[in-house]
This record gives structure tokens, C-alpha cells and sequence, in this order.
């Protein structure tokens, strides 16, 4: 049976649509309109990465290194990997907070059908997290047997919810670069100098690959047109201070070097080399972020 069809099946269920609801209200409140240095951190701005698919790997590796342990003291009279364990699934339930809240920082910004399959994902995640919490508070009383089971169920839903993490990643390119990060070597023609206004994003193309030209105070700025959170239309979004914001999630971009400085991408622009040869707009690829 694929994949596909399988997800298909469950995000067609009935129920999935009051808990998409759920989610959005959750994030309205808590994640949707943060600070900007608290945006930038949910989503890994000051990274460099995406901060939820980074932070992720910490409680599934705490969570997997307290079922290993628990299964080895299983049968004995005295646990002797019982401290283990419990410092495990504490950190395990530490980092899963931050790791929960970045990735619905992230999800705040997804359309469907990736929506829908980053709602299954949370649903599995969150079920893993109830299963260690209780876990732990189990732990506390001593009763390790009932706590083990609670941590192999918790674990169980762990993998279910990062093979969707997975395909969020791979099939829906939720969290990955959309910039188009390639173009000439060599100084090349892309549009008439003369025709380029001032302050006014335009979008040229080369091979292919967009490229976003704006003229302020004399000097021609050229960044990659497509953005790299979720690929939208830099040429039609707004110049501020010498940035340019994405017209569909905000991002904000340096015309100067590409540089993000403002989330929720966490990714640079592709930033190209400028001048001007008789009469036409040259640029060549500068840097690579």
C-alpha cells in the first residue's frame, strides 16, 4: 500500500478538521504574530536552519535512549538504569516543548494539503509527549513497569510521527530552500538600465532563474526573486529601509546581500553582482548562503 494513499485516507477523516481548528487557535495565540526576535528564533532565523527539524532530533534521541534503558532493566529486582531513564524522558520533555513550538511557529505559515498532513504530525508527536509525561509522573511513584509501557507506546507514536515529519520534508518541501541558488559565472545582460525604475522591484530572468533588480539612490541591488521560505514573488512585495518583505509570509530580505532579517524564512537570498555596460544591466552570481 503507498504512502500516499494511506496519508490520503487519514487526512480525509472527520475528525481531522476540528483538530486542524484546534491548532490554528493555538497558534493565533501563541506563534502567529510573536515579536521579531522571538519569530526569528522560533524559526531558526539566527540559525541559519529551520529551528524545529534541528531541535527535533533532541527529544527523539532522549526519548529512544530511555526505552533502550528501561528495556535493559526489565526483569530485574533493582532497576539500575532507572536514573537514566528518568534524566532521559525529563530532557526528552523539555527539548519536545521547544521543538513543538517551533514546528507550530512553522506549520502557522503551511496551505493544504500540507496542512492537513502537518496536523497528523502534530497529533502523533503530541500523543508521544502525553505518553512520556505520563511516563515520567509514573516514574516519580516508583510504579517503573506501568512506566516503561507508557514510554514503548510514547516511542511508538515517535517514529509514526517523524516518518509525516518526513514526508512534510520531502514530499510537501515544508522547511527546505526554495531560492533558486544558481546563475551566470560571468557578468551577463539582464535588462535595460534605462528602464528600470527607482524603488521599484522588478523581476528579470536569466536561464530560468528570476532575479529581483531594484535601483535606490543611484545603486542597483540584484537577490534572488523567488524567496527562499516558500518561494514567493519578491518582486511584488514591499521595499522597507532597505530590505525587501516577501508578499506571502513577511520575510524580510537585505537588498545589500541577500541576508534574512526578519523570519519566518530561515534562509538567505542568493545575491548577484551588479554593473552597468552600455547601457544594460549586468550581474553575475556573488554569493552563495
Amino acid at each position: 500500500m503507498k504512502p500516499q494513499f494511506i496519508e490520503d485516507r487519514i487526512t480525509q477523516q472527520g475528525w481531522m478538521k476540528p483538530a486542524e481548528e484546534a491548532l490554528e487557535k493555538t497558534a493565533h495565540a501563541s506563534v502567529e504574530h510573536p515579536p521579531r526576535l522571538l519569530k526569528n528564533f522560533l524559526h531558526g532565523t539566527w540559525l541559519g536552519h529551520p529551528l524545529h527539524s534541528a531541535i527535533v532530533h533532541l527529544p527523539l534521541g532522549a526519548f529512544t535512549v530511555a526505552t533502550i534503558l528501561d528495556i535493559m532493566d526489565a526483569g530485574r529486582r533493582k532497576a539500575r538504569y532507572a536514573p537514566g531513564a528518568d534524566a532521559s524522558v525529563g530532557i526528552g520533555l523539555i527539548s519536545a516543548t521547544v521543538a513543538a513550538t517551533a514546528g507550530l511557529a512553522d506549520w502557522s505559515h503551511t496551505e493544504q494539503p500540507a496542512r492537513r498532513v502537518g496536523v497528523l504530525h502534530a497529533v502523533f508527536n503530541g500523543t508521544a509527549t502525553l505518553c512520556y509525561l505520563a511516563s515520567w509522573l509514573l516514574r516519580r511513584r516508583e510504579q517503573r513497569s506501568a512506566a516503561m509501557g507508557m514510554g514503548i507506546a510514547g516511542w511508538l507514536a515517535l517514529m509514526v510521527g517523524g516518518y509525516i515529519g518526513g514526508r512534510l520534508t520531502y514530499t510537501h518541501q515544508i522547511g527546505v530552500d526554495h531560492a533558486q541558488r544558481e546563475g551566470p559565472d560571468e557578468f551577463t545582460a539582464i535588462f535595460p538600465e534605462g528602464e528600470l525604475p527607482e524603488n521599484e522591484p522588478h523581476r528579470a530572468e536569466i536561464n530560468g532563474v528570476g532575479i529581483l533588480l531594484v535601483k535606490q539612490r543611484g545603486r542597483i541591488f540584484a537577490i534572488g526573486e523567488r524567496c527562499a521560505h516558500m518561494g514567493g514573488p519578491l518582486a511584488e512585495g514591499k521595499l522597507e529601509d532597505g530590505t525587501i518583505r516577501c508578499p506571502w509570509h513577511g520575510s524580510r530580505f537585505r537588498l545589500e546581500d541577500g541576508k534574512v532579517v526578519e523570519g519566518p524564512s530561515a534562509y538567505s537570498q542568493p545575491c548577484f553582482e551588479t554593473r552597468v555596460r552600455d547601457g544594460q544591466i549586468e550581474v553575475r552570481f556573488a554569493i552563495k548562503h
